[in-house]
């Protein structure tokens, strides 16, 4: 039986390009380290796992095939920060109603990463 979903594995031909994005630029706690493959978060929560794979080449071809979603508190301090360190943003803070808002980004190898914040007003 199936209990929950447990995470999301990110390929890339070169682990060390993305690695430091994930860890260092966006602030993810690295919990499990080998050569080739890197989990990230919690690992009582669903985790972000990074990868080197023999069958990736390059960057991803086709960016909008899936999106990884980071939440945060302050959304758009979090994209003047990115923006600040060079982070091509796709998509400034939009507020989608209900207290939701999201922001997309794009990591190394071309993959799109959504902030997301939901509550009160974040500070603009």
């Amino acid at each position: 039986m199936i209990k929950r979903f447990d995470g999301v594995t990110i390929w890339s031909s070169d682990l060390n390009r993305i690695l430091p994005f994930y860890r260092d630029t966006m602030g993810l706690p690295v919990r499990l380290e080998s050569p080739r493959f890197v989990i990230l978060g919690d690992l009582e929560q669903p985790t972000l796992c990074l990868g080197s794979h023999s069958e990736v080449h390059g960057p991803n071809p086709d960016r909008h095939r899936f999106l990884v979603q980071l939440a945060t508190d302050d959304i758009h301090t979090e994209v003047r920060r990115l923006a600040k360190g060079g982070v091509p943003i796709f998509q400034q803070p939009e507020h989608q109603g209900g207290g939701f808002w999201i922001a997309t980004c794009e990591d190394p190898d071309g993959n799109l990463v959504q902030l997301t914040h939901m509550g009160k007003e974040p500070s603009e």
